[in-house]
């Protein structure tokens, strides 16, 4: 029996070492930004309650009982510690071919090159995407800033795949100057991609503040797998790598830590939450599993099983 998609409510941290070395095709990430403010992570737990005082799916109510609190001040040396041992995961997790798309900003871009050179090695260094867009205030004090950065790493320079003839193409710029065959055609994008943030009003909306649009993700999707191939997002948010793969015949993991982002996906992909995650009894069930079994898990055959 085929594995169904997932989505995890969790720390990535905690749930990344239960899936099999080599599971994945792609894996894309929009990990938090790195802002200068200090982040407050806290761990919660939830139960079935009417009177509750947090809305989940399909309007079910919940009680939450704070467990523990965290924070790390958002700085350079420590968002680079926060990064990298998800980062480890992330190469181990990808298959001979795979690929890693990691989505930062300006802030620390520069910073993340580096820490990406020494885990994937600089060889696996693909392409650096620049995500341009134009919306948004205007500072007067310098350029504004209106680009996110993709760094693409893949597993083993030798053997990745990426398929140009699958992705979606563009208009010419200057179609009078190509042959009326190459203007109807359209041309491959470049590692430049000028596309709108999600509008206001769009279809694909979810409310969720930090959603990203599904046209740059599906150029990913399109370069890098194949149908059938498993993706993984653990900083899920709106799941919209999710969208993109059920969309295309791909099969995903999606890990989020915030409740609030697993009622989203959830919701947007038709999947019915598991009152196990909300509770936190899945996380602690496996974390349990895989400390009896000293490490991560090896049977997880014809995909990944986050919940089995």
């Amino acid at each position: 029996m085929e594995r169904p998609d997932e989505i995890l409510l969790g720390d990535n941290l905690d749930l990344l070492p239960a899936l099999e070395d080599g599971s994945f095709q792609m894996i894309y990430i929009d990990p938090p930004f790195n802002t200068g403010r200090t982040q407050t992570r806290r761990t919660l737990q939830t139960s079935p309650d009417e009177h509750g005082d947090r809305t989940g799916f399909q309007g079910r109510r919940f009680k939450t009982r704070e467990l523990a609190a965290s924070s790390y001040l958002d700085t350079f040396e420590d968002y680079l510690g926060f990064l990298e041992p998800r980062l480890k995961h992330a190469r181990r997790l990808l298959n001979d071919t795979g690929t890693l798309y990691f989505h930062i900003d300006y802030r620390e871009a520069h910073y993340c090159k580096l820490l990406l050179d020494e885990i994937f090695g600089r060889a696996s260094f693909l392409n650096e995407i620049i995500w341009a867009y134009d919306y948004g205030a205007r500072s007067k004090q310098r350029w504004p800033a209106k680009h996110d950065t993709v760094f693409v790493y893949v597993k083993d320079p030798e053997q990745y795949y990426f398929d140009a003839d699958g992705v979606d193409r563009e208009p010419y710029m200057a179609p009078g100057l190509v042959t009326a065959e190459k203007a109807a055609r359209g041309k491959l994008p470049t590692d430049v991609w000028w596309h709108t943030i999600v509008p206001t009003n769009g279809k694909e909306k979810t409310g969720y503040a930090t959603q990203k649009p599904e046209g740059i993700v599906r150029r990913m999707v399109q370069a890098s797998t194949q149908p059938g191939d498993w993706c993984l997002d653990f900083f899920a948010g709106s799941g919209t790598l999710g969208a993109v793969a059920a969309a295309l015949g791909r099969r995903y993991v999606l890990i989020d830590s915030s409740p609030d982002a697993y009622g989203v996906m959830c919701a947007r992909l038709g999947v019915e939450a598991d009152e196990r995650w909300m509770s936190g009894r899945a996380v602690q069930e496996r974390r349990g599993r895989l400390q009896a079994a000293g490490g991560p898990r090896r049977q997880l055959a014809g995909g990944p099983s986050p919940s089995q």
